[in-house]
């Protein structure tokens, strides 16, 4: 008899028979499930889930952020967004084309006869199921629709089903909400805000001013999602950050107030255009800047029509030109803060002076006699300011120009800004007699925001700011503000001050059109003829005024330009009274109190210390 060996049927026996047990039923099952996966792919409906799938359209799409708002320094929107709607229809349940196609013609006015076809379309598995009839279309219109879906549903219900079959149904018409850009001021600030123009319903970018300027700041950062164009299956984006919220010195009624002045100063003087700058020279900060023409920026697509070619969206920034004797302002600082003159310097106007071996007149090709440095600014000489530029030399003359910006991009916040080169001695473009036209404005091309920012030195103590339009950038529940900048000092503090001086006795002594009752101000006004293949025209003129003030307290720098105006070539008929009527109603915006009343206000606050 054999012996029974307790290996073969104790306990370990029988584990490893149980684990292999277990392994054959895992590998049976598993392969079960790899046949049955394979039957289900195979199957009627699966391939009806893969022709669904395909007729959804499932793509990539990159989901942007709601764009920044843009406010006015006292938080007034100047650009926003609003929630409109795409429209669009579903093709598996479209049952009357003829009435989705009559209804949106007269709701939203699209042309039937371009709608309709696509409509009446079979819905094909293989191919997109949806189709988008119209974009950005208002809520009103939307509500429209629905009511009238609404009435049409009501009285389906109130019929047989058989009958329901032939009544007008607008059964697959979809509407999906999305944001669209909008300016709630239209047209106001536009110059300065630029536009936003769409790609497509999602995509799009800023153009000009601000819009382009900032933006990255504006647009956020976009997502990346697959998504299907079926909107029944849309399912909610992930929550994206919104881009940052911008607020701009400009102040709205400060800018309204300079749009109306300048639009009825091109209007009355029938000049072709027309350009106006308030600044706060203290800072930099820009408190309206406005050019004609303007854009409404809801209605971006008629920029073509608004601005033809060569039109500058912004002429403040855009738009390079000889400025004339405002110049002489420049010139005459100069002078001063080098030495080469002194406000009671004595100057013998003879009504020529050579330059180069060139003769150089005056404005009135008349001979002025014994003037000082006042008398030079008051009677606009542009002998004397040549004389000026001769006496300092070309190296110190350009120096200062340099100094004062000119020749060089200011590095203003807003898209689009442009530049002349300045010509200096050893340029194969310079020619001595430049050094005596430069002096008085002519042969030298600037924009108006370069005038503006080199006279807001003189405003401020010889400390030339940096011209902005960001005040603070608001990113969530954090803002930062934008610091002021020196960006140079080009004459001193003194020579600032006595230029003031100067020019605020100047306009008195001639009794300017510039003149406002109760305030001191000082200005200088521009005349300048325009260049032709033929030469210079004096039928055709920029006419121009550049002022600051109060002179004791300078709080604002206004600078206006008159591309060719009709009823006079001169800046001190057409430009000074629009210098006059802005600072009329920008001592009110601003509550600044007449010189009198401002200085009893602070020989009190004095006493009482």
């Amino acid at each position: 008899m054999r012996m029974v060996n307790a290996r073969e049927n104790g306990p370990a026996g029988l584990s490893a028979n149980r684990l292999l047990m277990i392994g054959g039923a895992l590998t049976l099952a598993g392969l079960l499930i790899f046949l049955w996966m394979i039957r289900i792919q195979t199957s009627e409906t699966a391939q009806e889930i893969l022709k669904n799938a395909r007729a959804y359209n499932w793509v990539r799409k990159t989901v942007y952020p709601e764009r920044g708002n843009i406010y006015d320094r006292w938080g007034h929107l100047l650009a926003g967004n609003i929630e409109v709607y795409e429209l669009g229809a579903d093709l598996r349940y479209v049952q009357d084309p003829q009435t989705i196609a009559m209804t949106l013609s007269s709701i939203l006015g699209l042309d039937y006869e371009k709608i309709y076809p696509p409509l009446s379309q079979p819905w094909d598995r293989e191919k997109p199921g949806y189709l988008v009839l119209s974009n950005n279309v208002p809520p009103e219109k939307i509500e429209a629709l629905k009511v009238i879906q609404q009435q049409l549903e009501d009285q389906a219900a109130r019929v047989s089903e058989k009958q329901r079959a032939s009544m007008p149904s607008l059964r697959g018409l979809t509407w999906t909400p999305h944001l669209q850009r909008s300016y709630p001021e239209h047209s106001l600030g536009s110059n300065v805000l630029g536009f936003f123009s769409y790609l497509d319903r999602d995509a799009g970018r800023g153009y000009f001013g601000v819009e382009e300027k900032y933006n990255h700041l504006l647009a956020g950062t976009p997502v990346e999602i697959v998504v299907p164009q079926d909107p029944y299956l849309i399912t909610e984006p992930p929550n994206i950050p919104p881009g940052n919220s911008l607020v701009l010195t400009i102040d709205r009624e400060i800018q309204s107030m300079a749009e109306r002045v300048i639009d009825n100063a091109v209007s009355t003087n029938g000049a072709d255009s027309g350009t106006i700058i308030i600044s706060d020279p203290k800072t930099g900060e820009i408190l309206a800047m406005a050019s004609t023409p303007r854009l409404d920026p809801n209605e971006y697509w008629r920029y073509t029509e608004v601005f033809p070619p060569p039109t500058p969206y912004n002429r403040a920034v855009g738009q390079t030109y000889e400025p004339g004797s405002v110049f002489k302002i420049l010139t005459m600082a100069a002078g001063l803060d080098s030495g080469a003159v002194k406000p009671d310097t004595s100057f013998l106007d003879t009504g020529t002076i050579l330059v180069g071996g060139v003769p150089i007149h005056n404005w009135d090709r008349g001979a002025w006699g014994p003037q000082d440095m006042i008398g030079c600014l008051q009677h606009s000489l542009n002998v004397c300011l040549a004389w000026i530029a001769t006496e300092m030399g070309p190296s110190t003359f350009y120096t200062y120009l340099k100094n004062f910006g000119i020749g060089n991009k200011t590095g203003i916040d807003l898209a689009g800004e442009v530049n002349w080169p300045l010509s200096v001695q050893g340029d194969a473009s310079w020619y001595p007699v430049n050094l005596g036209t430069n002096s008085f404005g002519q042969g030298v091309a600037v924009t108006p925001i370069q005038m503006a920012m080199a006279a807001s030195a003189l405003a401020n103590d010889g400390k030339m700011m940096a011209p902005h339009v960001l005040r603070a950038v608001i990113d969530g529940d954090k803002q930062y503000n934008t610091p002021t900048q020196v960006i140079g000092r080009p004459v001193s503090a003194e020579t600032a001050r006595t230029l003031t001086e100067m020019l605020a006795q100047s306009l008195e002594k001639e009794s300017s059109a510039a003149l406002v009752e109760g305030y001191r101000l000082a200005g200088k006004t521009g005349t300048a003829e325009i260049p032709t293949p033929q030469g210079y025209s004096s039928a055709s003129t920029n006419a121009s005024f550049v002022g600051w003030g109060p002179v004791d307290d300078p709080r604002f720098v206004v600078y206006v330009w008159l591309e060719r105006p009709s009823t006079s070539i001169w800046g001190s008929v057409v430009a000074a009274p629009v210098f006059k009527e802005a600072v009329e109603n920008l001592v009110i915006l601003m509550d600044l109190p007449p010189d009198s009343i401002r200085q009893q206000i602070a020989n009190q606050s004095s006493t009482t210390e």
